[in-house]
C-alpha cells in the first residue's frame, strides 16, 4: 500500500514539473508567433526606407546565424564567413544573367554553392583549430574581392551584377524585398530548432564539449567539422541570396574583410543566438548602426567600439532566464 502511495505521489510530482517547465515554453512560443505577426504588419506602419532597411536587416540576421552556428556547434571563430555570403549572392546574380531564372529558383543553387564551399574549405582545414582556422578563414576574405576582379568577365568588375528579377510576380518590389527576407529568416530559424533535437546535434555538440568521448563513441572530429562548415556555409549563402534580392546588387565591394568582421560582430551582440530575437538584435545592430554613425567622422571607430561593449555588457547583465529565450533555448 505504501509502494502505490509513494508512486502515487512520485507520478504527481513529476506532472507537476511537466507542467511548470512546459508553461514558460508556452508563453516562449506565444510571443514568438506575436513577434513574427508584428513583423508581418509592420510594412503597413512604416514607410519604404524603413521597409528596405530592415529586409536588409532580416538577411543579415540570416548571416548571423550562420556564425552562431559554427561558434556553437563547431566551436570555432570565423573571420571569413563573408565569403559564403557572396556565394549565394552571386550564385542568384549569375542565374539570372545566364538563365533568367529569379530568387525562388536559385535559392537552392545558392544554398548548395555554400555548402560546397565550405566543405571544399574544411576538408584542407580540417586540422586547423583557434586562431590558426580563424587567420586561414580571413586569408578568404582578404582573397575574395581580389579573385572577383580578376574574374570581371563573369562577376561584372566593380559595377557588379543587378538582380532585377521578381521572385513573385504581382507584388509590389518593396513588398518582395522585406516579406522574403522575413520569411527566409523565420523557416531557418525553425529548421535549426528541429535540429537542435536531432542526434546529429547531440554529436556535434559531444564532439565539441569531449573528442576524445566521441570518438570512443565512433564519431569522428573530422565528421563534425565537415559538417558544421558546409551547414554553416549553406546558411550563409541563403543569407547572401537575400541580401542580393534586396539590395538589387552585388559587388566585390559589399564582401570585403569588414564585411566578415562586421558578421562576426553581429553574432557576439547576438549572444551567439540563432533563435529570431536574438539574431534580430544582431542584425538591427549591424544593419542600424552604420547609418546611425555616419555622420560622426573620426568618431566613428570609437563610438562603434562603446556602442558594442555597452551592447555585450548589458545583455550579461541580463538574467539568466532571459539570456536563455534570446539563445532559443539549450544549444
Amino acid at each position: 500500500m505504501s509502494s502505490v502511495i509513494m508512486s502515487s505521489n512520485r507520478l504527481t510530482a513529476e506532472t507537476k514539473a511537466v507542467g511548470q517547465t512546459a508553461a514558460p515554453r508556452r508563453w516562449t512560443a506565444g510571443a514568438g508567433v506575436a513577434g513574427v505577426l508584428a513583423l508581418a504588419l509592420l510594412p503597413l506602419a512604416a514607410g519604404g526606407y524603413w521597409t528596405y532597411t530592415l529586409g536588409l536587416c532580416f538577411a543579415n540576421a540570416i548571416a548571423i546565424i550562420s556564425v552562431s552556428f559554427l561558434v556553437r556547434y563547431g566551436g570555432e571563430v570565423s573571420i571569413g564567413h563573408g565569403v559564403f555570403v557572396a556565394a549565394g549572392a552571386y550564385t542568384v546574380a549569375l542565374m539570372e544573367k545566364y538563365l533568367g531564372v529569379s530568387l525562388l529558383a536559385s535559392l537552392p543553387a545558392a544554398a548548395l554553392a555554400g555548402a560546397f564551399l565550405g566543405l571544399a574549405f574544411a576538408f584542407p582545414s580540417r586540422y586547423l583549430s583557434g586562431i590558426y582556422l580563424a587567420v586561414a578563414t580571413m586569408a578568404l576574405a582578404l582573397a575574395l574581392p581580389e579573385v572577383l576582379l580578376h574574374y570581371s568577365s563573369v562577376s561584372g568588375g566593380y559595377e557588379g551584377l543587378y538582380v532585377k528579377l521578381d521572385a513573385l510576380p504581382g507584388l509590389a518590389k518593396e513588398t518582395q524585398r522585406y516579406y522574403l527576407p522575413l520569411a527566409g529568416l523565420v523557416a531557418v530559424a525553425l529548421l535549426l530548432r528541429h535540429f537542435r533535437r536531432s542526434r546529429q546535434a547531440m554529436a556535434l555538440l559531444l564532439i565539441r564539449t569531449s573528442p576524445h568521448a566521441a570518438e570512443s563513441f565512433g564519431v569522428r572530429r573530422s565528421w563534425a567539422r565537415l559538417s558544421c562548415m558546409a551547414l554553416s556555409g549553406a546558411i550563409a549563402a541563403i543569407a547572401g541570396a537575400m541580401l542580393s534580392f534586396s539590395s538589387s546588387t552585388v559587388s566585390p565591394n559589399s564582401f570585403t574583410l569588414w564585411t566578415s568582421i562586421f558578421l562576426l560582430v553581429g553574432s557576439v551582440v547576438s549572444l551567439y543566438s540563432m533563435s529570431i530575437l536574438g539574431s534580430l538584435l544582431g542584425g538591427l545592430f549591424l544593419t542600424l548602426m552604420p547609418l546611425l554613425l555616419a555622420g560622426a567622422g573620426d568618431w566613428v571607430p570609437i563610438l562603434y567600439g562603446s556602442a558594442l561593449l555597452i551592447v555585450v555588457l548589458g545583455f550579461n547583465a541580463l538574467p539568466a532566464k532571459v539570456r536563455a529565450r534570446l539563445h532559443g533555448g539549450n544549444p
